[in-house]
């Protein structure tokens, strides 16, 4: 055989050699394990309730993701998505539920207040028979929802304030009437509030609960994502929040 074709073989393998040599600290470098994320202290489930048209998929995308859809389809039953937040040095993982406003989908969104920790009740500042439907949302909560749950009220699209109908006083006072519900205005088309009105909520509900008590232990602030049952089997009487 020609020499020739020695050389170039040889050198190929002293080539190989440095790479088998270097070999050792990539596999090591390989082989490194990463450090796992530290688990959620918390898991929450928050339900956004409202007529049709006011916002809700709106508000949870904004959140959550940090997008704008200027045009959204009706959201059909429920959806949902998931953001993990840090607030008073635990670590918090949201499951934030978009419901339908729909009436006929009635049926199947109430067995989503029974584990609802927080829940933000929308109405459009444009639209008046979404601010006269609140008494109507606030039935649905006293029936399904537990008394403990946090509410907050919120007026959406604040971006369309030339064609406003309902005054800021006018969703004031309304919650004003409700025991411990909250009460702000947003626009998630300007992303005006948005994370406010997210991270006081779950501040809200941080403030009541045990925040030093061991995750195993937290099974009724810890949400299963498995998913619920279209009718719950046991409905809790009736509250008298709403006047």
């Amino acid at each position: 055989m020609d020499s020739r074709f020695d050389i170039p073989r040889r050198a190929a393998g002293a080539g190989g050699g440095g790479s088998a040599n270097s070999s050792p600290a990539l596999g090591a470098q390989s082989r490194r394990r990463k450090v796992p994320p530290r688990p959620a202290d918390f898991k929450l489930q928050i339900i956004i309730i409202g007529s049709r048209g006011v916002g809700k998929t709106s508000l949870m995308e904004r959140f959550t993701d940090d997008t704008f859809c200027e045009a959204c389809k009706s959201t059909v039953g429920v959806d949902f998505k998931i953001k993990t937040v840090e607030l008073r040095g635990k670590k918090i993982r949201l499951q934030i539920w978009d419901t339908a406003g729909q009436e006929r989908f009635n049926s199947i969104t109430s067995a989503y207040y029974r584990g609802a920790k927080g829940i933000v009740l929308v109405y459009d500042i444009t639209k008046q028979e979404t601010f006269e439907d609140l008494p109507k949302w606030m039935k649905m909560i006293d029936k399904y929802a537990s008394e403990e749950a946090e509410l907050l009220l919120v007026g959406n699209k604040l971006d369309c304030e030339t064609d406003r109908i309902i005054t800021r006083q006018q969703g004031e006072r309304f919650a004003s009437r409700i025991s411990g519900m909250r009460f702000c205005e947003a626009s998630a088309k300007d992303n005006f509030n948005v994370d406010e009105i997210f991270l006081k909520l779950v501040d809200d509900i941080l403030s009541k609960m045990p925040l030093e008590v061991p995750n195993k232990e937290l099974s009724n602030s810890v949400l299963s994502l498995q998913p619920e049952p279209e009718v719950p089997p046991e409905l809790p009487p009736p509250r008298m929040r709403c006047c």
